[in-house]
């Protein structure tokens, strides 16, 4: 990915992500022959983790920035607009005090802070706590929560939830994630691929795929496919495009 799409999959500007490469906190990646840092899947997945770790704190810079602005206009309306600011702080923080009390008491799950759903998911997963491919299903679902926008968010969410509340979900699921792992060092054209795009298949809960369909050129998913071996990349690019025909 370049560093624009690697800004847009976790919700930030690539001006932060230069930041916090200046302050050491996301580590640079290697540079192409043209020039170009070429971010992989882990880069996405430490941003993520950046950015939900920055949103349960708070800075006083927005204060600094409105006196700033708004310097040379009649007091009373910045003291006004001042105040408005700090209400919508106010509320910031009861919302992630609320968070951080839910986080505190039902523990943090490997991934960082998440939302209180998604740490029930999370909780749901269990079962497959040594899967690698289950591992990483999960960094991605907190990569994906922290860039979606609200509603898409609550769409993920509803699918998600309902993935692991039918009969036999857990068994189908554990199923996929084992065969998914057998492919670790496999071949693209790996006689295992099939059954595993049935497995999965079999697993993707209805509302999974967005109305528009999946994007399989977007930087994210080359860089998901990049992170997994080439036999593993085939059985979920597989698995997504038969999902996508199922709907038609």
């Amino acid at each position: 990915m370049r560093i624009g799409e690697l800004a847009a999959v976790a919700g930030v500007t690539t001006r932060t992500v230069r930041h916090y490469h200046h302050l050491g906190l996301l580590p640079e990646p290697d540079r192409l022959a043209n020039g170009y840092r070429d971010y992989g899947l882990r880069h996405a997945v430490a941003l993520a983790r950046i950015r939900r770790l920055t949103e349960l704190g708070l800075g006083l810079a927005e204060v600094r920035d409105v006196l700033a602005q708004d310097a040379g206009r009649d007091l009373a309306e910045v003291l006004a607009e001042l105040d408005d600011d700090l209400a919508r702080q106010e509320a910031a923080i009861r919302e992630r005090r609320s968070r951080l009390r839910t986080l505190r008491e039902k523990g943090l799950p490997a991934e960082g802070p998440v939302s209180p759903e998604l740490a029930e998911l999370f909780a749901g997963m269990e079962a497959f706590v040594d899967s690698p491919m289950a591992a990483k299903d999960r960094e991605v679902m907190a990569l994906i929560e922290t860039a979606a926008k609200p509603e898409e968010q609550e769409r993920l969410r509803a699918a998600l939830g309902s993935a692991f509340g039918d009969p036999g979900a857990v068994e189908r699921a554990r199923e996929a994630y084992a065969l998914l792992d057998a492919l670790a060092d496999a071949a693209p054209d790996d006689p295992r691929v099939d059954e595993a795009v049935r497995a999965v298949v079999a697993c993707m809960p209805d509302g999974l795929i967005p109305e528009e369909g999946v994007d399989h050129d977007h930087g994210f998913l080359r860089a998901l496919y990049a992170d997994l071996s080439p036999a593993q990349a085939e059985a979920i690019r597989r698995a997504l495009r038969h999902a996508e025909e199922g709907r038609t």
